[in-house]
């Protein structure tokens, strides 16, 4: 496994390989790897001859008020991971080897409306930080595909929505949320709960399986399952910033008669911010 620092260094790695006529797969992450990290590392090794991985902490998808300076930087368990999953390169660079000038003047890319809402209405400039990281990590590595997972839901659609408006040749593909036994989703931030925290966790995905059944049901308007669904997190502890319904394909509000959902919701515990999604097929 090779480990490359600089985008002139991936580069010249890659070019080598497009030469021989091999594809390339990227899982972009930002380190602290967990088994979710990994199945997409799995899934990537499936898709292409040759699998990449960057960690880089985004500094430009930060809020001021957020956790860039303590998010976990854990980078030799993250290579020994990476070198048992067989992995060919790793891209760690450094925050000035990708924002070389001022994050105040650095040219960003934006997925305008879908960007704004649920997680983008309480994270100002998020996504915009986050598209613009994966367009230059798609500009560096040049990759066949790309692998993101689906606990970031409204992300997935917005970096297939860039690479469509774009018509960059990247394939986007998806692996499913891992969970731990008690169902909550894996994340690199759970490691900030506390013990009671972190055993209170699984309530939002309980709650999220709580509402597929509602919806299934058919017995309320999906407004009431969504009041009944906030009502759920706030009794068991959670500050919800939102729980909401939206067609899976679209993230548009759905209509009553529609059938292909998703529930999503972000919910806080203490200075922990949870977020989780569940498909619902509703016939």
């Amino acid at each position: 496994m090779q480990i490359q620092h600089t985008i002139s260094g991936t580069r010249e790695v890659i070019r080598h390989w497009l030469a021989e006529g091999e594809s390339v797969a990227l899982v972009p992450t930002m380190g602290n790897l967990h088994a979710g990290h990994m199945s997409l590392v799995e899934k990537a090794r499936t898709l292409a001859d040759r699998v990449v991985v960057s960690i880089f902490v985004n500094p430009l998808q930060f809020g001021p008020a957020e956790d860039f300076d303590a998010y976990p930087r854990t980078p030799d368990q993250d290579h020994a991971l990476l070198e048992q999953a067989e992995v060919d390169l790793v891209f760690e660079p450094p925050v000035e080897e990708m924002y070389p000038d001022s994050m105040a003047i650095q040219t960003t890319v934006e997925v305008p409306g879908l960007s704004d809402e649920l997680c983008g209405a309480y994270r100002a400039r998020h996504f915009a930080g986050v598209v613009t990281v994966v367009t230059k990590l798609f500009n560096v590595i040049q990759p066949t595909v790309a692998v993101f997972g689906e606990k970031d839901y409204q992300q997935l659609l917005i970096i297939r929505r860039m690479t469509e408006d774009l018509n960059s040749p990247v394939q986007i593909a998806s692996a499913p949320i891992c969970r731990e036994q008690d169902g909550l989703a894996m994340s690199s931030r759970n490691r900030y709960l506390d013990p009671e925290q972190r055993a209170q966790a699984p309530r939002l995905y309980a709650t999220l399986l709580r509402v597929a059944d509602m919806l299934r049901e058919d017995e309320e308007s999906l407004e009431e399952i969504e009041s009944r669904g906030l009502e759920m997190l706030r009794a068991d502890g959670f500050d919800p910033d939102y729980l909401a319904i939206r067609e899976r394909h679209s993230l548009s509000e759905p209509g009553e008669a529609d059938s292909d959902l998703v529930v999503l919701a972000a919910a806080r515990l203490g200075r922990v911010r949870l977020i989780d999604n569940l498909t619902v097929d509703r016939i």
